[in-house]
């Protein structure tokens, strides 16, 4: 099959109504997902605003940064987008009396919901997708970039005539930087020796990295220290010094977050990495990321019984889209607490899939058992 002929394919097998349910729904989910994550991408980018101002670093850069979280925010409000624009759409279908001609048009409940299956199914995948790998991969990257930034990119993003504090315990101060790079009037305020505080000065210098680690290379300078002992400033006079502009206290290999380890990592924890007391978090994380694709499903047949269960209203029905909202934010809180408990006590762990599955599978059941035992009790007659 060719992509030229995949329209056609698709049009001889899937009817008309569905097309039409399932596009509004696509669009819907597309819209929502994308809104909802924009918003929440804004708002988290709020954080990161100090780490632009304090460290000098550009728009592009900070939108690249803040950008690698945006497909765990798509993760987290899939499955709540999934129920909402199910329940929107078929409501909508209903209020317009449009379910109702489908209904009299011969289409069974298991016809009319097959179109939200679909876009359910199809948000199951994509969230198995993102949960399963390209969250991990992509909260790594942001971690490592973070890193990077925060120890070694802010070196080289020091701006004429601001005091930049390049760490925790280093403020440097440069009078200019002409166009090949060549820093002129150097002042480095360096405190990573509490007892052996230094003011560095310098005429011109250049950056550069050697072993991974940003250097600056001083020339004809100075290098001045207060003995505490004695009260005594020793200055000592330099042609050129080079000078790590990292702290000391910088680790060459960070602490890795549960969010960026694999499934097997967090399922199979290793004693080195995760204390004894955190098992049960990275257990539960790992789980949470299996079972919350699943609870895109169970949203969506949430949403899917409210309408189509019930009895067609001329003068429309709140009660049913409004039990469907409050069972749902019910199923978030629960599934938070038991998340909680099971992080302390690990007997909880196999209830995480089974509260995240259930509910799906039984308003299913409800709603698809009566036609399937029509169905095949009219095939034994």
């Amino acid at each position: 099959m060719t992509v030229r002929s995949f329209p056609s394919w698709l049009k001889a097998r899937v009817s008309t109504l569905d097309r039409y349910v399932f596009h509004q729904l696509l669009i819907a989910l597309l819209a929502t997902t994308g809104g909802l994550a924009a918003l929440i991408w804004l708002m988290q980018s709020l954080r990161f605003v100090s780490l632009v101002v304090d460290r000098g670093l550009s728009l592009r850069v900070f939108i690249e940064l803040t950008s690698l979280l945006i497909p765990s925010f798509v993760a987290v409000v899939l499955p709540i987008t999934t129920f909402v624009v199910s329940l929107f759409v078929y409501q909508r279908l209903a209020g317009d009396r449009e379910l109702t001609v489908m209904r009299a048009a011969g289409l069974s409940p298991i016809a009319l919901a097959r179109p939200g299956l679909t876009c359910a199914l199809m948000a199951t995948f994509i969230g198995f997708l993102l949960n399963l790998w390209v969250v991990p991969v992509s909260y790594h990257h942001f971690r490592q970039f973070e890193f990077q930034i925060r120890n070694k990119m802010a070196a080289f993003m020091l701006q004429e005539g601001v005091f930049t504090k390049v760490s925790d315990v280093m403020t440097v101060y440069i009078r200019e930087r002409s166009h090949d790079g060549t820093l002129h009037g150097i002042v480095v305020e360096d405190d990573r020796q509490p007892n052996s505080r230094a003011t560095i000065l310098a005429n011109r210098g250049t950056m550069m990295i050697v072993n991974d680690t940003p250097r600056v290379i001083l020339y004809d300078g100075s290098r001045q220290v207060i003995d505490h002992k004695t009260g005594r400033l020793d200055m000592l006079v330099f042609q050129q010094d080079s000078m790590d502009l990292s702290s000391t206290h910088q680790e060459d290999s960070r602490f890795r977050d549960a969010a960026e380890m694999s499934l097997h990592e967090l399922l199979n924890p290793d004693p080195k990495e995760v204390a004894p007391r955190d098992t049960g978090k990275f257990k539960v994380e790992g789980w949470r990321r299996l079972t919350s694709p699943l609870t895109c499903f169970s949203f969506a047949m949430v949403g899917l019984f409210a309408v189509l269960r019930g009895v067609f209203s001329r003068h429309g029905n709140i009660k049913r889209p409004l039990a469907a909202v409050l069972s749902v934010v019910g199923l978030l809180a629960f599934n938070l607490l038991l998340q909680n408990l099971a992080s302390r006590n690990m007997a909880l762990i196999p209830l995480i899939p089974l509260v995240a599955l259930l509910p799906g599978l039984a308003c299913a059941a409800i709603l698809f058992l009566p036609e399937l035992r029509l169905r095949s009790s009219t095939r034994t007659i």
